[in-house]
């Protein structure tokens, strides 16, 4: 019965096989571009989804997870310190192999952190922001925990808009590629477009796995109690302040991996992704798949980020997303997916109506 769980993930892997052959011999290869910023944007709105749709807990400022992610890596592997070499914690640093040299476009020596570090710093840094904003915040309930996470998010977004070092408006740019493994990196150069596509649904995959299993566990009916009532929850001796808490910090984390993984693949990164729409764009995906469906989130996860990605919603882009949000709210609450269309137009129609109790 536990495996039946996995075959989905078999019939993904082939159909995304399917999906790069089939661009490479139209000629679409550059399709491959968006499916891989899609597949890291899906990355957040799944983990999102474990926070919402299992732990019942709602954030709007996801977003600012998502650039901490970005930001910090960029930031690292961008800053020359050839300056301050002689400055004992950059010689600590070197020394411990943290540093890589090179040059820049003028041949200059420059030396930066590593991108592995700065990596492993930004995930360090968001689970411990996570942490200790989601003591006190995750006390709140309803909109009132919406807005503390909305403002979490604004902070965030303002830092990276005004602090120098971030590059205020113009965001951070240069950004080194990925050093995965011996001869294989996360950039975004063409010819490497096939590999960083399986990179990225790679990832995603594993992510998708770890919350699988995590949900059928005994934590993931945990978070399903405590979803349905926290009060019934508590009752029942489950602990909900911690299993909240971790809930929070693991989605967290989920989307600083999408940052770092996505600011080194466009080589840049810019306040935006850290904009409240951003947020508000991830909660109405996660509405419309299903609060409470893995799958329907990663699909449509993909689904609307690609569409966003190619520019099918134009100027409006903010705004359908908007909509959408509303839309699902008022009358999809349980998701898209989920939702009896056909019954629903016959009842709105007056065709089948709902039987009464007596009848």
């Amino acid at each position: 019965m536990g495996f039946a769980r996995y075959i989905p993930i078999a019939f993904l892997v082939a159909g995304l096989v399917l999906v790069q052959q089939v661009t490479q011999h139209t000629g679409t290869t550059f399709y491959l571009t968006q499916l891989t910023m899609a597949a890291y944007y899906a990355l957040v709105i799944t983990g999102l989804c474990l926070l919402m749709g299992y732990a019942g807990q709602i954030s709007l400022g996801h977003a600012g997870f998502f650039a901490i992610g970005g930001y910090i890596p960029a930031a690292l592997t961008t800053y020359n310190l050839e300056p301050l070499r002689e400055k004992w914690l950059v010689q600590t640093l070197d020394a411990a192999g943290l540093l890589t040299a090179g040059q820049d476009l003028y041949g200059q020596q420059v030396l930066h952190v590593h991108p592995w570090p700065s990596c492993i710093l930004a995930l360090l840094l968001t689970a411990g922001l996570a942490f200790v904003i989601g003591m006190p915040v995750l006390k709140l309930k309803g909109h009132y925990l919406a807005m503390a996470t909305l403002g979490f998010g604004t902070i965030v977004y303002r830092v990276f808009l005004a602090m120098p070092l971030f590059g205020e408006a113009d965001g951070i740019s240069a950004v080194p590629p990925f050093p995965l493994l011996p001869g294989v990196t996360v950039s975004g150069d063409f010819a490497a477009r096939t590999e960083n596509y399986y990179i990225a649904f790679g990832l995603l995959i594993v992510g998708l796995l770890f919350l699988i299993n995590l949900v059928h566990s005994r934590i993931g009916r945990a978070f399903r109690a405590i979803h349905g009532s926290e009060e019934a929850a508590n009752a029942m001796g489950i602990n909900t302040p911690r299993l909240k808490l971790q809930a929070f910090v693991i989605s967290a984390v989920f989307a600083a991996l999408a940052g770092v993984f996505l600011t080194h693949y466009n080589g840049g990164i810019g306040p935006s992704e850290a904009s409240v729409m951003k947020s508000i764009r991830y909660v109405a995906i996660v509405a419309v798949g299903g609060m409470a469906s893995l799958w329907g989130v990663f699909f449509m996860g993909i689904l609307l980020n690609f569409m966003s990605l190619r520019g099918m919603f134009g100027t409006y882009d903010d705004a359908v997303f908007g909509v959408i949000l509303i839309l699902i709210m008022l009358f999809a609450p349980n998701g898209l997916l989920r939702l009896h269309l056909w019954q629903r137009m016959r009842r709105w129609r007056g065709v089948d109506k709902p039987k009464s109790r007596t009848e």
